[in-house]
């Protein structure tokens, strides 16, 4: 199956550097990430197109057949256009729709000074403290549950750190994380930006633009890449930060999601 969608292309790249696996239905791609199955965009399918109608709870048992043990249904499409009726029928199957938007910058705008050390993680304790604070955006799930997706996420990212394809940047205030984004090489030229999270105490500081352009440096002259790519909430906040350094909206990224269990309450 040939994957038009520049967001997918680069989810996929960086899935199958990591350790994942993806199978080619033909009309569509199952991806697997054996070493992390609560990973809910690790574990999905990607159709090539909308189903027919009235094949959305069909697309649906699909991924359960494939993923029967998961607490997750993550179903992503080859395209962003998806009509009212066929929402209508995946939002009645229990999915939530979401049409995130792909930007992308071949140079960026230097955000102002902020007060914290910017520097890569490099040390096991960087990178435990990447995780908890990925923890702490998320409260309503067990401390043991979500550490153990975080520190799984990890591994998965160090895997290409240690492949040369990339590194994390962490803002450190007063010596604790507040702030992170990872940065790393899809295919030739191009390099996707990776989990940008910042801890609530610490927002609207200027953090987040620190550690994206940080990222984004390293991409553009460590590197070698020509282009710079990042997925965003196309109504959040973090969107027009993107934009003010310097990304452009180039298309729209159609995923939708089903949680239970312990991951019913989170939020993204």
């Amino acid at each position: 199956m040939h994957v038009s969608s520049l967001g997918f292309r680069t989810d996929l790249a960086l899935l199958t550097a990591s350790g994942s696996v993806v199978e080619d239905r033909g009309t569509h791609l199952v991806v697997r990430s054996p070493d992390n199955p609560s990973y809910f965009w690790g574990n999905f399918i990607l159709l090539a197109h909308p189903p027919v109608p009235g094949g959305e709870k069909e697309v649906v048992g699909a991924f359960h057949t494939e993923f029967p043990l998961a607490d997750h249904v993550s179903i992503g499409i080859d395209t962003a256009e998806l009509t009212d009726e066929a929402r209508a029928a995946f939002e009645a199957a229990g999915m939530t729709v979401d049409v995130a938007t792909v930007l992308t910058a071949s140079s960026l705008v230097a955000p102002g000074e902020v007060e914290a050390e910017v520097r890569e993680l490099t040390s096991d304790e960087d990178w435990e403290a990447r995780a908890r604070l990925s923890q702490q955006l998320y409260p309503q799930t067990s401390e043991e549950t979500f550490m153990t997706f975080a520190r799984q996420k990890n591994a998965q990212e160090r895997r290409l750190v240690d492949a040369g394809q990339g590194t994390r940047f962490g803002a450190f205030v007063d010596g604790t994380l507040a702030s992170t984004a990872g940065i790393f090489v899809t295919e030739e030229g191009r390099a996707r930006y990776q989990s940008v999270e910042t801890h609530p105490d610490h927002r609207r500081q200027g953090l987040a633009s620190a550690v994206v352009h940080a990222a984004g440096q390293h991409g553009l002259t460590r590197l070698g890449v020509r282009t710079l790519v990042i997925v965003a909430d196309t109504y959040g906040e973090a969107i027009g930060l993107y934009r003010r350094l310097g990304f452009a909206d180039v298309e729209r990224q159609l995923m939708m999601e089903k949680r239970s269990g312990e991951w019913a309450t989170l939020d993204s």
